[in-house]
């Protein structure tokens, strides 16, 4: 125990372990199978970074995102530790240098996407490896009965047949009992243990605000709460909307969404980071592996589809312990819109099948031809092209990927790459012929070590750099010499990108299983339901609502809370109820008092308070209530 906490301090310089994350460690050091459900910000990662670096071997993590799994390699790093992450569009030698780092036992922790896991190439490395342990990130996504399924996952079992014996340490922050249990289950647990943190954030207060300007709900709190700030909305329109809108009342806020260029959002998230924006506004694309501890409030402009959502996001309130606010603003209409929601999201298994016959037809695929091809996608163009409707095509992609044929990433980002596919001597005789080229050729050998050999990651701005000429030049040099056979280039890409998992079938033969299609709409249409709840419940505190739809029976009412703050202003003392009572039971002589008039004459102020003696009076039948809304003493008083 104590070699435990040496590492946490030296690494991570703390004194002490968070709750739940010493018997998390504990257990996986045992060789126990461990499901950790930890809130957002309740430290996951230390959970399996302590236990692998406290044995020797190595940690395998199964991530969903690139940007999550750079993240913690780059934090990694920082502290010393050797890590490495696999994912697409790596070149395939570097791929095999990192798979060859971790069998000659070079790395301490390598990250990889799921699908990584069933790949030749992968297998083939895996027996050399020493694996102590499998860490599963957001390990919610293999269940298809909760709010972020990726068929993807459900590879992590054969995964496991291989390593007989290996723990696996399956952490989320985000499950309900029901898919707590499925994990358990499609992870083949052995033998397990079951860790819940608290979901009660007692430095967070969460309010919600039915509200008539959402935006002047906003301006109010961002100009109440000082500090740092995020607001999410549900539309990239209207993130650029809310962020000009801000801006004109001097808050420096910025926005952010998918649709931006790979460098535009590391370009504002790095100036938020640095707190030179100060308001964040974003679409739910925007948070994943960030860890900033200061932010002072999270403003929710639309209502999110879940709580899981909603609890992961506003989650990123609070992290250093201070004082912080979770706000959710919405009106009547985001309640309809939420009702109407599996009506768009679940599309009927011929209007998924359409959509795939036009997606084939548009990328102009042959029969039984595609698999494991990233393609570049233009979602927009696609819907113009065949006249589809978006929500239609948007989710229809998304069945078809949650039945295993394909894979739509929007986030993705890949590299420009080169390798030379000429010989020295044909390079000589073309330098001579095109002397105009020659200093990009040059520029590439001197700048990358092995080019001539083996594909290589490229950067068009420190080519740009090294020859002091301009990113244009650079651009359509490389690919004049890709025309002439000198060298392949394959420029990079951030435009969305989409793979077929299997190869092209005639529509007649293209299996959709309406049944789980159907069991996953009655489980999403469950979760909207509750965050109805959630969003019009106005008796029940919010942190315990929060912690008890995740299986949390231990919680409490957090006192915080706009629901907890309200019952405490009207909580009433002995003196004070009886004083009103008799008050009340003098106004309502025989002729009786309009309620309205009584609560005028009192002031607004103490109308929670009047209504609370009133219904305590009506219940002992002392007086009553008409419809109307008077009130009188009963006759036999």
């Amino acid at each position: 125990m104590q070699q435990l906490n040496h590492i946490l301090h030296q690494y991570w310089g703390y004194s002490s372990f968070r709750p739940m994350q010493k018997e998390i460690i504990t257990s996986v050091l045992e060789g126990h199978d461990t499901l950790a459900l930890l809130p957002t910000g309740g430290g996951k990662s230390i959970c399996y970074q302590v236990p692998a670096l406290a044995k020797e071997g190595l940690c395998i993590v199964i991530s969903p995102l690139i940007a999550l799994m750079k993240d913690q390699v780059e934090a990694l790093h920082r502290k010393q530790i050797e890590a490495a992450a696999i994912y697409t569009g790596m070149p395939f030698p570097q791929v095999k240098e990192i798979l060859q780092l971790a069998v000659n036992d070079k790395l301490k922790f390598l990250y990889v996407s799921p699908e990584r896991l069933e790949t030749n190439l992968f297998l083939e490395y895996l027996p050399g490896m020493n694996i102590q342990l499998i860490a599963v990130d957001e390990a919610h996504c293999i269940s298809q009965w909760g709010y972020d399924f990726r068929p993807s996952y459900l590879n992590i079992a054969a995964f496991r047949k291989e390593l007989p014996g290996v723990p696996v340490l399956a952490v989320t922050a985000s499950a309900t009992p029901l898919v707590q249990d499925d994990i358990c289950k499609q992870l083949q647990f052995r033998k397990h243990h079951i860790y819940k943190g608290s979901f009660l954030r007692p430095n967070v207060s969460f309010s919600v605000f039915e509200v008539d300007s959402r935006i002047n709900k906003a301006l109010q709190i961002l100009q109440n709460v000082q500090g740092c700030a995020i607001v999410y909305c549900k539309s990239r329109k209207r993130t650029q909307e809310v962020a000009q809108l801000l801006q004109l009342q001097q808050i420096t806020a910025d926005y952010y969404h998918a649709g931006l260029s790979n460098e535009e959002r590391s370009k504002r998230q790095e100036a938020w980071l640095r707190n030179e924006t100060r308001v964040m506004v974003c679409t739910n694309a925007f948070g994943m592996g960030i860890d900033k501890p200061d932010v002072r409030v999270v403003i929710h402009h639309d209502v999110p589809d879940c709580l899981e959502n909603y609890y992961q996001e506003a989650g990123r309130a609070g992290r250093d312990g201070q004082k912080a606010y979770a706000v959710l603003l919405y009106d009547a209409k985001d309640i309809t819109e939420l009702n109407g929601l599996s009506a768009i999201r679940f599309p009927s298994v011929e209007e998924v099948k359409h959509v795939y016959r036009c997606l084939v037809n548009y990328l102009q695929l042959a029969s039984g031809s595609g698999e494991g091809q990233w393609i570049d996608f233009d979602l927009q163009d696609f819907i113009k092209a065949f006249q589809l409707n978006s929500h239609t095509a948007v989710y229809a992609l998304k069945t078809l990927e949650q039945e295993g044929w394909l894979s739509y990433a929007e986030q993705i980002f890949l590299p420009s790459r080169v390798v030379f596919t000429s010989s020295r001597q044909t390079l000589q005789e073309f330098e001579e012929q095109h002397p105009q080229l020659e200093p990009v050729i040059k520029g590439l050998l001197r700048t990358y070590g092995g080019i001539f050999d083996m594909e290589c990651i490229v950067s068009e701005k420190q080519l740009v750099k090294v020859l002091k000429t301009d990113l244009e030049f650079i651009k359509q040099s490389l690919l004049q010499l890709h025309r002439f056979g000198i060298l392949q280039y394959s420029p990079q890409k951030d435009k969305p990108q989409l793979q077929f998992l299997q190869n092209r079938v005639p529509v007649e033969q293209l299996f959709i299983n309406e049944n789980n299609i159907n069991k996953r709409k009655e489980q999403f249409e469950a979760r909207v339901q509750q965050m109805i709840s959630y969003v019009t419940g106005n008796n029940n505190c919010r942190s315990k609502t929060i912690g008890l739809y995740f299986g949390d029976e231990q919680s409490t009412d957090c006192g915080v809370c706009d629901v907890c703050l309200w019952k405490k202003g009207n909580e009433l003392s002995p003196a004070e109820f009886t004083q009103l009572q008799q008050q009340i039971l003098s106004a309502a002589n025989e002729k009786g008092i309009v309620v309205k008039e009584f609560i005028s004459r009192l002031g607004s102020k103490h109308k929670e308070r009047v209504w609370k003696v009133i219904d305590h009076l009506v219940a002992e039948e002392k007086i009553v209530l008409s419809d109307g809304g008077l009130l009188k003493k009963k006759i036999n008083q």
